[in-house]
């Protein structure tokens, strides 16, 4: 038997009924993603399975590192081959890491081979890959199809053009792919070069010459109307925590004209700015319906030499340990105050945040819509079969689970779609359990019915994504 075989990590009769019958045909609904739309856009093709697969994940590229792999063979100057054969001596030493499971799950699903990754296969491998990569079937919108993508969300700067949402648009491409607006570069007034070369940027996508505050507030408004008329109905920020300290207009002005002048902001005026912005991007959102996004607590750039020597979102970034509740919670309630609190998803990336996520989205349900406020599912470093389990079980405990919008890939690769497979398999063996243990009623309708919505339905009704 094949190290993945169809019951993978189905460890009952339950949990095998549930997935097989209820959650492994449901379609995906890829509500936060970081695929380039560039590449849907020219539905690229992929040269050899390097390109696709290690060419930026920074899972495999941390777990190399960790097993002596010198950086000339994860992101240096060594060729495709060389870096693949270098991956495929780390994956025994994977073992109990997720990126084991997920190996070996990519390698069936897309190249239809069931081998053990390692030197010796290494060579047959990458053949096969490659071979199987020339096919319509693994170009971008081929995947999309494989499988079952009815819409993706992809992650957008306020001052993108989106020309290639407007290419995607026009291709006939089945699969539907929206923007989603990411303005986390307009709260960067402690660092004003950046913070100036970036609004000058945001000047020329809007059309809005930017002489003051207002003017900058109006760009940022008109590029979430372009937004809305692409079909984006979600935005996002990443942040080390929420902003939350008070801060009136003419404060608000200020920091924004000092940081023009090319006087960074110190700690407190960045957090008094950030709030202000963040308000101010959360009544823009409650205003037409969409859904906010706050991604919490993620340490970044750790290692500053090697982040000056290969740049951000390398393999460098880490759990944050920042208090997060008070904040989040003192955010939601304002804008709760001023009748615009947004449907609003939580995700934190410190498992020790479990439980006060879980019930701090229960002060904000307000009726108007089932799970208007989301505990995020499990996220970057929680992506995995324990933490998922964690956070449902928080999530079960204090909240719906029934009313939760599923799962995510959260990745820059066209490999990634069997983590929802991950995440379907993880959830029915959860439920199967409690069922064989008398926990659950052995109602496969009631149950599977849960399970089906949470894989699909409930993310379809939630978003109200444009058809």
């Amino acid at each position: 038997m094949s190290f993945i075989h169809d019951d993978f990590l189905l460890q009952t009769p339950a949990a095998r009924e549930l997935y097989h019958a209820y959650a492994k045909d449901e379609p995906i609904l890829d509500y936060h993603c970081h695929l380039p739309p560039q590449d849907v856009a020219a539905n690229r093709r992929f040269r050899n399975i390097h390109e696709i697969w290690l060419e930026g994940d920074h899972y495999k590229w941390r777990a190399m590192r960790a097993n002596g792999v010198p950086e000339d063979l994860i992101t240096g100057s060594a060729s495709p081959k060389e870096k693949f054969f270098a991956w495929a001596r780390t994956v025994p030493y994977t073992l109990r890491n997720p990126l084991y499971h997920w190996t070996h799950l990519e390698l069936l699903r897309y190249f239809d081979i069931g081998d053990i990754l390692d030197e010796s296969t290494a060579e047959s491998i990458w053949n096969r890959a490659n071979e199987k990569l020339a096919t319509d079937e693994l170009s971008a919108h081929g995947i999309l199809g494989k499988f079952k993508v009815r819409a993706l969300c992809t992650t957008d700067d306020p001052a993108d053009s989106l020309s290639e949402h407007k290419l995607i648009a026009a291709s006939g491409l089945a699969a539907k792919v929206f923007p989603a607006y990411r303005p986390d570069k307009a709260l960067s007034v402690h660092d004003p070069a950046a913070f100036n070369a970036w609004t000058a940027k945001l000047e020329s996508a809007a059309n809005i010459p930017i002489r003051g505050f207002q003017s900058f507030l109006d760009a940022l408004s008109n590029r979430h109307d372009y937004f809305q008329s692409m079909g984006a109905r979600l935005s996002d920020h990443g942040l080390n925590t929420a902003f939350s300290e008070p801060c009136t207009p003419e404060d608000a002005a200020d920091i924004f004209d000092r940081a023009r002048n090319g006087q960074p902001a110190d700690p407190v005026e960045h957090a008094q700015f950030g709030s202000y912005l963040m308000h101010f991007f959360g009544r823009l959102d409650a205003a037409k319906g969409w859904t906010k996004q706050l991604h919490l607590g993620a340490r970044r750039a750790n290692n500053t030499r090697m982040f000056r020597n290969v740049g951000p979102d390398t393999g460098f970034d880490s759990i944050g340990d920042w208090p997060q509740i008070d904040a989040v919670a003192r955010y939601m309630d304002h804008l709760d105050h001023a009748g615009a609190l947004p449907k609003m998803i939580l995700y934190n990336l410190n498992p020790a945040d479990n439980y006060a996520f879980a019930t701090v989205i229960g002060n904000f349900q307000d009726g108007s819509v089932p799970g208007k406020i989301q505990f995020g599912s499990g996220w970057w470093f929680l992506d995995q079969k324990e933490a998922m389990e964690m956070q449902i079980n928080a999530l079960s405990n204090c909240g719906l689970l029934s009313r939760f919008v599923g799962m995510l890939t959260d990745s820059r690769s066209f490999l990634s779609y069997p983590r929802h497979e991950y995440f379907r398999r993880t959830l029915c063996n959860l439920l199967g359990r409690d069922i064989e243990n008398g926990e659950l009623p052995r109602d496969m309708n009631l149950v599977g019915g849960m399970v089906r919505n949470i894989c699909y339905a409930n993310a379809e009704k939630y978003f109200n994504l444009p058809a």
